[in-house]
């Protein structure tokens, strides 16, 4: 009896040995896997930091590869977009004078042949004008050889003196004067010497497809319930055919060239107002960049570097607030804040005047009414008061 309490109790000890010793491995391989994971994050941390890291650095860095992708896909298609426009105006174009134009020779009145025939002429010829310079100027790009350039820095992937206002292209691999961005519909940048052209393209592209929306409106609604009715008419002929005898006939069918009519017209209606709504707003924010006097690269630049300025409290956060609002509640007088300005804004309408080349009030009619080559204002190298404007420019901090 009392070996059997024995035995017993030596086992009894030796298991609580073999738990005591597999609770001790088993914290010393948590304590292990800890240990690795703060050598790892350490070590990742000690490798990666940068203290000049924040989330728009982090979105770039994600995003790389979708930029390759579009600088390489963008490089390669667009001859394709250019030769898509092509085409497509050339289809409404067509539309126009085979379908419509005979039917507003025979229908409407000499005043309103006179209207569409004077409008829609000059419509199409400010389109094509534009277009055609806008692909085939150039955009305008620093000068390689050793000059007394001054530059503002120095372009990273061109190793060269960068003036005002350019930036690099990564998909044309140039630098390019006073940059706005890059067009696929053009294939080529939009910089100093075709951004007037880029504008007035977009502008009278969407005027010309708004005045075919509205006045095709009456009859894109006939040509669709035609078509509506062509498609009942088909589906009763299919109907008779199938149970029809000797004595019966099939109800008559539309002719081809009716057919092509309405799909045409249909066709014609719904282009332009696509094209009016996408490239119309495109325009207005074209428009509101030019007013401001600011592209659409300097437009995140400034907006960067404004963030920046009132971090640092440096400029007031807006334009409107003034020190007189603060001494209508208290008399203790508040430090004066400076406002962010573009420093190559002259005012709304100078900035008009001078991205349309407007130097005395005749050009409205022949630099902006009418086909102009002219050049812009500078060289796209230095910035200097155009003569138009008559108030001096406001520094970047201004009072």
């Amino acid at each position: 009896m009392r070996s059997r309490q024995r035995m017993f109790a030596a086992v009894m000890r030796l298991l609580l040995k073999c738990l005591r010793l597999g609770r001790r491995r088993r914290f010393k391989l948590v304590r292990q896997v800890e240990q690795l994971w703060h050598y790892g994050h350490l070590c990742l941390r000690s490798l990666l930091y940068n203290s000049f890291t924040n989330g728009d650095v982090v979105l770039d860095s994600l995003f790389e590869p979708v930029y390759w992708l579009v600088d390489h896909v963008t490089r390669w298609f667009g001859v394709v977009f250019v030769a898509l426009v092509i085409g497509l105006t050339s289809s409404i174009v067509a539309i126009v004078y085979i379908c419509l134009l005979p039917l507003i020779l025979q229908t409407y009145t000499p005043a309103w042949i006179c209207w569409h025939l004077a409008y829609g002429h000059w419509n199409l010829i400010m389109i094509v004008f534009h277009y055609y310079m806008a692909i085939t100027t150039s955009p305008g790009h620093p000068p390689q050889a050793k000059n007394d350039l001054t530059g503002v820095s120095i372009c990273r992937k061109c190793i060269a003196p960068k003036p005002a206002r350019t930036h690099h292209c990564s998909i044309c691999n140039r630098c390019v004067l006073k940059m706005d961005h890059h067009c696929p519909w053009l294939n080529n940048c939009v910089g100093h010497y075709n951004h007037r052209y880029f504008f007035s393209f977009c502008l009278f592209m969407t005027l010309g497809c708004i005045y075919c929306s509205i006045s095709g409106w009456d009859m894109f609604r006939d040509a669709y319930a035609a078509i509506e009715r062509m498609k009942l008419l088909e589906k009763e002929r299919l109907q008779v055919a199938a149970n029809q005898t000797y004595y019966q006939t099939p109800p008559p069918t539309f002719s081809f060239r009716q057919r092509a009519f309405h799909k045409s017209v249909v066709y014609l209606w719904v282009l332009c107002s696509s094209v009016a709504l996408a490239l119309g707003a495109l325009t207005l924010w074209h428009a509101a960049l030019i007013t401001r006097g600011e592209t659409s690269i300097e437009r995140h630049i400034n907006r960067k570097e404004r963030q920046r300025l009132q971090k640092k409290g440096k400029v007031s956060i807006a334009h409107s607030m003034g020190a007189g609002q603060g001494r209508a509640r208290c008399d203790t007088p508040l430090p004066v804040l400076q406002v962010f300005r573009n420093p190559y804004s002259y005012g709304s309408w100078d900035n008009w005047k001078v991205f349309l080349g407007v130097d005395v009030p005749r050009h409205w009619l022949t630099r902006v009414l009418l086909p102009s080559p002219h050049l812009p204002h500078g060289t796209g190298l230095s910035w200097d008061l155009p003569p138009c404007v008559t108030e001096q420019r406001a520094p970047l901090l201004a009072i």
